[in-house]
């Protein structure tokens, strides 16, 4: 009788990967019901919502035929799971490869996503917030510098705009002040027309792009831990899957 410890081993996982597919598309389904906007859409080359309903529907399929596959015993069906897994994993590798050589092109594409992100920042509260945080988290304003927010129609600093929060960015790229109880959201109005030295006593005058080579820069350990953590598991789904369905092979030849 073949060893249960790579089978009980495939089954947790399989049992795990599934419990997460079915997360992901119960999160995508309430965001494309409860979150969904024509501003996200236009922001977003595809709408979020269903990039998580499609992975999570692959990542189902993909985990039912290995939980199948591992409680059945069924070689079809683990055959199915690790070539699904493996292909999966080479996607994934390829886009990381094509990302790094094509590096020029990938900050292109952000700053496309920045642009529509600024524009969008008044016409979506969900958008607004994950702007706020990013520029809060990485200490920056708009994408290549802080006068981005011209971009937006309320910011926009020509003479002929109206909005009482002309020239202004928003709270997100001040500096906070210490001890300071209460966010003054008003602390950005103007800023777009100082000089870089005289924006930078009252906010982070330095661009997103910037910021984020920087923070990869100093976080390429913790960069590389997250990658070979995404990693992982599938490899080790794709291995204990080929240890399974040899053992059960050999089982079958065992008794023929």
């Amino acid at each position: 009788m073949y060893s249960s410890g790579p089978q009980h081993q495939g089954r947790h996982q399989s049992v795990g990967h599934l419990v997460f597919s079915l997360l992901i598309v119960a999160i995508g389904v309430y965001a494309k019901v409860q979150k969904a906007t024509e501003t996200v859409r236009d922001t977003f080359l595809v709408d979020p919502a269903v990039i998580l309903i499609v992975v999570g529907v692959v990542m189902f399929f993909i985990t039912f035929c290995g939980c199948i596959g591992a409680l059945r015993e069924n070689i079809r069906l683990l055959k199915t799971f690790s070539f699904s897994l493996t292909l999966v994993f080479l996607i994934h590798l390829a886009i990381a490869i094509l990302g790094f050589f094509y590096s020029d092109q990938t900050r292109d594409a952000l700053e496309k996503f920045a642009r529509k992100a600024i524009v969008h920042y008044r016409d979506d509260l969900d958008l607004q917030n994950l702007m706020d945080y990013i520029q809060k988290e990485f200490k920056c304003c708009g994408w290549n510098g802080y006068t981005d927010w011209s971009w937006n129609l309320y910011f926009n600093c020509t003479g002929e705009n109206p909005s009482k929060e002309r020239c202004a960015v928003p709270y997100s790229c001040c500096t906070p002040v210490p001890g300071e109880a209460v966010i003054n959201t008003m602390c950005g109005f103007g800023v777009q027309t100082q000089k870089y030295l005289d924006a930078n006593k009252s906010i982070y005058p330095v661009g997103c792009a910037d910021r984020a080579v920087m923070w990869i820069e100093t976080h390429l350990l913790l960069v590389g831990a997250l990658t070979l953590g995404l990693a992982l598991p599938q490899i080790a789904g794709i291995v204990l899957s080929q240890i399974l369905i040899s053992q059960i092979q050999d089982e079958i030849t065992s008794f023929s």
